[in-house]
């Protein structure tokens, strides 16, 4: 007869294997094969694009190591802007905070607005333009302290400016539960630029919100992309 001693003996656990996720995903073509290769994929892929597209993301869709595609991604780049021989293309490839994308050539800006706003203003207002200037250097801040910076109410520029995505909700501020505001890589995209370290040194110059004076030089940031049509209608 066995004898119960009532010791449950452990159980042997089964090593876990970490699982890797391959760094090329499977494709069912090669896109060697495909008329163009590579960068004919690459350009099929961003054209179908709304918005832009991490480098890693695109090397996912088309099964190649992210360098390459990086690689690729530049001399369309610089085939697009001309700088290959072939002349300059109305488009261009640009990579902004969020990814690659293919714009309109900034060159013909005034064709394209003509076009697609039929006469209609393509800049912003100076109240938005105020407006985007606070909220760039002071973010995240609430649109009660915008409105004591600029000393008017912004609901409306607010407003405007959101249904453009040049900002967007970040949180709730903790003291008051207002909403804070931020700028988004949209606005960095429009502003030719990869992150807010590439803002102007004009914060130094500006009140601090808490003090809510005036706002001066505020639209000396953006006056620039706004005249050329960058930042999108006016309000």
């Amino acid at each position: 007869m066995t004898q119960e001693t009532g010791v449950t003996e452990p159980e042997t656990a089964e090593p876990e294997t970490a699982e890797r996720a391959p760094e090329v995903p499977e494709l069912e073509v090669d896109v060697d094969d495909l008329p163009g290769g590579l960068a004919a994929a690459l350009e099929a892929v961003l054209m179908v694009t709304e918005a832009p597209v991490p480098v890693e993301r695109l090397a996912a869709g088309v099964a190649r190591p992210v360098p390459e595609v990086s690689a690729v991604l530049e001399e369309l780049a610089a085939e697009y802007r001309g700088e290959t021989g072939a002349r300059p293309r109305g488009f261009e490839l640009r990579e902004g905070a969020d990814g690659w994308r293919v714009y309109s050539a900034r060159a013909q800006a005034d064709v394209v607005g003509a076009f697609v706003l039929e006469g209609q203003s393509s800049r912003l207002s100076q109240a938005a333009l105020e407006t985007l200037a606070v909220i760039a250097y002071r973010q995240p801040v609430t649109r009660g302290q915008v409105s004591a910076v600029r000393g008017v109410s912004v609901d409306g520029v607010v407003r405007t400016l959101l249904a453009r995505g040049l900002i967007a909700e970040t949180g709730q501020d903790p003291m008051t539960g207002a909403v804070l505001f931020g700028t988004t890589g949209e606005f960095l995209d429009r502003m030719g630029w990869t992150s807010l370290d590439a803002l102007p040194p004009l914060a130094p110059h500006l009140p601090d919100v808490e003090e809510a004076i005036g706002l001066d030089p505020s639209s000396a940031l953006l006056r620039g992309r706004a005249e050329d049509g960058s930042l999108g209608p006016t309000e």
